[in-house]
């Protein structure tokens, strides 16, 4: 080996070994300063807690009774039966309620619906209550109507009334903003969901009130209910229900909506008046329609009596199928007040009608479902019979309900147990604080007297706007 071939190997051994060195020195380097903490700068978003403006709190009221087909010339035309008497109130220490009137083109000049709105003050939301109540006695429609004034909704559902002969039940749509609202109705009926013409695209412009009769959604139809879906503004849906069997007028009522469907519902306050076998009750004096808008299910229903927690029938289960309601035919049960319940595998809506009778000056009512209310909320009772009202406690305690007036005077305490139900006993034309403490509460109005039957659910109080974490 030459000198040259060995300084060249000499070399490139040198450079091997270097470069090794070096790639040993790096993949130490590097696990030593992965296996090491870094330096770090962490820089906190800013953050702005706010709470929106409140706003004011508008509730809107379902208007007088009225009558279709009265003109001759007109039979789609719309009369005003019976106006409605309000009873409205804020809370003690906040001003009086503003009251206004909607227009309603379908009454021929007569005033709609009345709206009540009360204003934040000192930056909160004002609780505001208010109900109404009509009595009709004409040849064509006759009964007492009591309901609630609520806030509108861009989704309601309505459960009960008739599109079949006798039946002239109306669709109120009321809209108590400064936009117009558009409208969807989809029907479910026995032949499933429909999307019927009638109901496409209906306007209800800004401060009025839409009539349509149900006949126009579903003609025929023996237990219909309403999904009413509006864009643009929320709107008050109610529906009116009368019946008339052989010229005979047989009751009227205003049911109002039920916000979402859930898989149990309790219905509380339905009032019986008549023993069975008494005024016709061979036929169904107390009914449950049910329905499950979404999948095929089934559903229990069970009555016990206000105060006894031993159901007065046996359950019954029923098969529900998707879109198609159900009617549940509780027979004649004895004078008092009852709580219904339906539990379901699958979502429902459902209502209970009751009525006095089937004969000259018999009246009848929807009940429907109460929310939970679970902190202190006003209500309000109408003009007519002396109210009760009615606590169901769906929890596993003891809950201490304080039933006063706004300003904390005339308290009544009421214990209502675990599972359990009560009344307490009050009076018309009042506005009430009901505060369920810590727990939640069921709670309905019902009114009974001669030649009249009527309920409503209690809602919660409007509470106010959470604070919104913003990141600017």
């Amino acid at each position: 080996m030459s000198d040259r071939r060995t300084f060249r190997w000499a070399t490139t051994s040198a450079r091997l070994l270097a470069g090794t060195l070096v790639s040993v020195g790096a993949v130490v380097a590097v696990a030593t300063a992965v296996s090491l903490p870094w330096p770090t700068f962490a820089r906190s978003p800013a953050e702005v807690s706010v709470v929106p403006a409140a706003e004011a709190s508008v509730l809107v009221c379902d208007g007088p009774i009225l009558a279709l087909g009265r003109q001759a010339d007109d039979a789609s035309a719309v009369s005003v039966v019976a106006r409605q008497a309000l009873t409205a109130g804020t809370a003690a220490d906040a001003a009086p309620a503003e009251e206004r009137t909607l227009d309603a083109p379908a009454l021929d000049g007569e005033p709609g619906p009345s709206t009540i709105t009360a204003p934040p003050q000192d930056d909160t939301r004002v609780d505001v209550a208010a109900a109404g109540a009509a009595y009709a006695a004409a040849d064509d429609i006759a009964g007492y109507a009591a309901s609630a004034c609520r806030p509108p909704l861009l989704e309601s559902w309505l459960v009960g009334g008739s599109a079949t002969t006798g039946a002239a039940d109306l669709v109120l749509l009321s809209n108590p903003g400064s936009v117009p609202a558009f409208v969807q109705i989809t029907a479910y009926g026995s032949t499933g969901e429909q999307a019927p013409p009638g109901g496409a695209d209906i306007v209800v412009p800004s401060g009025t009130q839409r009539v349509i009769p149900l006949a126009g959604l579903q003609l025929g139809e023996e237990s219909p209910v309403l999904r009413v879906s509006a864009t643009g503004a929320p709107v008050r849906a109610s529906l009116q229900t009368s019946i008339t069997r052989t010229l005979v007028p047989g009751g009227v009522d205003q049911v109002g909506a039920i916000a979402v469907p859930a898989t149990s519902q309790i219905i509380a306050g339905v009032a019986v008046t008549a023993e069975p076998g008494a005024l016709g009750a061979s036929n169904a004096a107390t009914v449950v329609r049910v329905l499950a808008p979404s999948a095929d299910g089934e559903a229990t229903v069970t009555v016990r009596e206000v105060g006894d927690v031993a159901p007065v029938l046996e359950p019954t289960t029923v098969p529900l199928a998707a879109g198609v309601p159900t009617e549940v035919d509780l027979g004649g049960l004895d004078i008092g007040r009852y709580v219904v319940e339906v539990s379901a595998d699958q979502p429902v809506v459902s209502a209970v009608w009751q009525t006095t009778g089937f004969g000259r000056l018999s009246d009848f009512a929807w009940y429907i479902p109460s929310p939970t209310v679970d902190l202190p909320s006003l209500f309000a009772t109408p003009t007519g019979p002396v109210p009760v009202l009615t606590l169901a406690n769906p929890g596993a305690d003891a809950v201490d309900v304080v039933v006063s007036a706004p300003d904390g005077s005339d308290e009544v305490v009421t214990t209502v147990p675990p599972a359990g139900t009560a009344t307490v006993r009050i009076r018309p034309r009042e506005v009430y604080l009901l505060d369920p403490g810590t727990a939640g509460i069921l709670a309905a109005v019902s009114l009974t007297g001669d030649s009249a039957l009527a309920g409503y659910p209690v809602w919660p109080g409007d509470a106010a706007s959470p604070s919104i974490d913003v990141y600017p």
